[in-house]
């Protein structure tokens, strides 16, 4: 357990002067004057008596649990650097809005989603990590064996960033490669890998993809390309007035590029029309060369302060109840 707000804890220093006082130089108990105490000095103690200090010592107990919740206690989910069998990929996945079009059902990127969704289930000891593009790119999800929290994180990527006009639309296929790339470099292994997935040819950024394949290339890592979509004319809907309609495109992969990125990286290049194709080709992939990993599960943090709290109104009540009943007392 640790606190997101330690300096709180300071304040349990307070306690000390109380309890010195408390015991010490507290005034204002009531006397009674007596020529002997011999006949006492025996007697035996009653319940009461020996209760005597319970209220205080409930007291600093909630004090101690509200200092404790203010200082945010907090659990985790600790970093686990496992080692196994398994590859270093990382997914690199065109989100340009021509990844709406409807050739490959229900469309193409949900397509892509699906089918890498059941590749990642399908290898549960890869490091795998996910990077998405359209005329800009950005890593999704690092390289993990945590692959609960990569899957959350595929499920949320959708087209619309470029539609909206949260990122800039286009397909920026040479910063896809080398934002995937970039995250592979330090990897020590030999299987390091990136499957790139894209429906059009480079038309945006500041990298071509022979500039990144020969990145690549340098830093060992084979790239696998996938051409996603059919060659004719593919229905692909538009936003018009807030009003969706749907118009008649022609997919413009540039497979040359494609091919020549794979060839540079000692990877393959793939073709894919329909949903099947695609997964088949997902498969293949996944029989690469099992190499030695050290994959590194993301750690969560969670509040931990319900259960101080709970405890403090609970000491809280209790003191106040022995206060005013069987612990009263009567100036």
């Amino acid at each position: 357990m640790e606190f997101a707000d330690k300096e709180f804890l300071l304040l349990l220093l307070l306690l000390i002067p109380y309890i010195l006082w408390y015991f010490l130089y507290r005034r204002g108990e009531p006397t009674m004057r007596m020529s002997d105490t011999f006949a006492y000095e025996y007697a035996p103690k009653s319940w009461r008596i020996r209760m005597i200090h319970l209220p205080m010592f409930l007291r600093c107990l909630t004090y101690t649990l509200v200092v404790i919740v203010l200082a945010r206690p907090q659990t985790y989910t600790p970093w686990n650097n496992d080692e196994g069998e398994g590859i270093n990929i990382m997914l690199a996945m065109d989100i340009s809005t021509s990844m709406l079009a409807e050739d490959v059902s229900p469309n193409r990127m949900e397509a892509a989603k699906d089918v890498a969704t059941e590749f990642i289930n399908a290898c549960p000891n890869d490091n795998i990590g996910l990077t998405i593009f359209a005329g800009e790119s950005f890593t999704q999800c690092p390289m993990t064996t945590d692959h609960a929290a990569l899957l959350n994180l595929l499920r949320s990527v959708r087209t619309d960033l470029a539609a909206n006009g949260l990122i800039q639309d286009g397909t920026a296929i040479g910063m896809g490669l080398a934002n995937a790339v970039s995250r592979l470099k330090d990897v020590k292994a030999k299987s390091k890998v990136v499957i790139l997935l894209t429906d059009g040819s480079n038309n945006m950024g500041d990298i071509s993809p022979m500039t990144a394949a020969a990145i690549a290339k340098k830093m060992g890592v084979r790239v696998y390309t996938i051409g996603l979509g059919t060659s004719g004319m593919a229905r692909y809907p538009i936003s018009i007035n807030g009003h969706v309609q749907y118009i008649q495109a022609k997919g413009e992969i540039d497979y040359k590029a494609l091919q020549d990125i794979a060839i540079t990286t000692n990877g393959e290049f793939y073709r894919a029309q329909s949903r099947s194709e695609l997964a088949q080709i997902y498969q293949d992939i996944g029989k690469l060369e099992k190499t030695k990993i050290n994959g590194t599960a993301s750690s969560r943090r969670y509040e931990a302060f319900l259960p101080f709290a709970i405890l403090a109104l609970m000491s809280l009540l209790l003191e106040i109840v022995l206060r005013t009943t069987i612990l009263r007392r009567i100036p």
